[in-house]
């Protein structure tokens, strides 16, 4: 069966925006700032598509189409990811910020606390296990 004009008009636009909006630009190039520094923008894409058309021709002795299609892409900069020395951290744009956001942005943070205590804890457990016993000798 062959193909009907509108299908090479639909799949002609979802390629051209399957070339506009690929995963690199959602989650863009890393930059580096310096050795230990590498900075990584985190965007939005926002995508709408259309395509319509109509067989003409019943009247007509040849077989006639008439089509259109449009897209349109969005692309909104959100975030950046700040990658220092291992410790990722997310740095947002956004000027009105929910609490979820900032429990998000703080999540990272938490982590790196949380850790470091409970390396603080095993130090503290061990010199304490170290001093009785050299108590009990």
């Amino acid at each position: 069966m062959a193909e009907h004009p509108v299908q090479g008009l639909m799949g002609a636009t979802v390629e051209k925006i399957r070339e506009m909006a690929d995963a690199n630009t959602i989650i863009g190039t890393p930059i580096s700032i310096d050795a230990n520094t590498t900075i990584i923008p985190v965007s939005k894409v926002t995508m709408g598509f259309a395509s319509g058309g109509s067989d003409m021709g019943a009247k007509a002795t040849k077989e006639m189409f008439g089509g259109g299609s449009g897209a349109g892409v969005s692309i909104t900069p959100i975030a950046f990811l700040v990658v220092t020395n291992g410790t990722v951290r997310t740095v947002q744009l956004a000027e009105h910020v929910s609490p979820i956001d900032n429990a998000i942005n703080a999540l990272p943070e938490l982590v790196d606390k949380l850790a470091a205590m409970l390396k603080k804890d095993d130090a503290s457990g061990a010199a304490q296990q170290q001093e009785g016993a050299d108590a009990a000798e």
